[in-house]
């Protein structure tokens, strides 16, 4: 049995979570198996790509499936990084040809769309460090001061929530820029803690041992 689950979807790069997951002393497997997430205490789903191909894949595999009944139903723990948590959305409008919207998860009231900051000295895509200010707050910021809420982000959209309820933190990139959300035992980042030095590591860390 594996402590954690990471979630491989077939252009996922895993690597770096892995590496994250094993350094605060967690033993994760990188799986699409039904009974390897079955058996895992906690969930991550990571992600870099595009959104499109990214639900192909989940769907191709079965894993919209199998996240439904052991996140969902089950009320495993489970965390969303970056394309990740866009993917939990009910629509993006990346690649979105002949403005046909690309379907989500569905798992949050929001949609995916394109960061528009309103400083045209700001380039897209989003790449760096970042502040987040803190909305509320969540297990997975225990003792992180808000003095090291500070992550790197790599985005050119962003997800919009319409529930504000859902919304731990935001960013600040020429637009509100929404950095964290999470309700009952699912979590979510935009941003990539297993590259955010300490504040990163010690976010994983509170999720890894978070029992909602």
């Amino acid at each position: 049995m594996s402590d954690v689950a990471i979630v491989d979807y077939g252009i996922n790069n895993v690597r770096s979570v892995r590496n994250a997951v094993e350094y605060c002393g967690f033993d994760p497997v990188v799986t699409h198996d039904a009974d390897a997430i079955a058996d895992a205490s906690h969930v991550i789903l990571p992600g870099v790509g595009a959104f499109g191909d990214a639900m192909a894949n989940i769907r191709s595999r079965g894993i919209d499936e199998m996240l439904e009944r052991h996140v969902r139903e089950k009320g495993k723990p489970f965390l969303a990084v970056c394309l990740g948590m866009q993917l939990l959305a009910k629509t993006s409008e990346e690649h979105a040809d002949g403005g046909v919207l690309h379907r989500g998860l569905g798992w949050f009231d929001a949609d995916v769309v394109r960061l528009m900051p309103n400083d045209p000295a700001l380039k897209i895509p989003h790449m760096g460090w970042n502040a987040v200010a803190k909305e509320r707050s969540h297990p997975i910021l225990a003792n992180i001061r808000e003095s090291n809420l500070a992550f790197y982000f790599v985005h050119s959209f962003a997800m919009r929530c319409n529930a504000p309820a859902d919304v731990v933190g935001y960013a600040q990139y020429g637009q509100p820029v929404t950095a964290i959300i999470a309700r009952d035992n699912i979590a979510a980042t935009q941003f990539h803690p297993e590259k955010s030095q300490d504040s990163g590591i010690e976010l994983m860390n509170n999720f890894l041992r978070w029992n909602p």
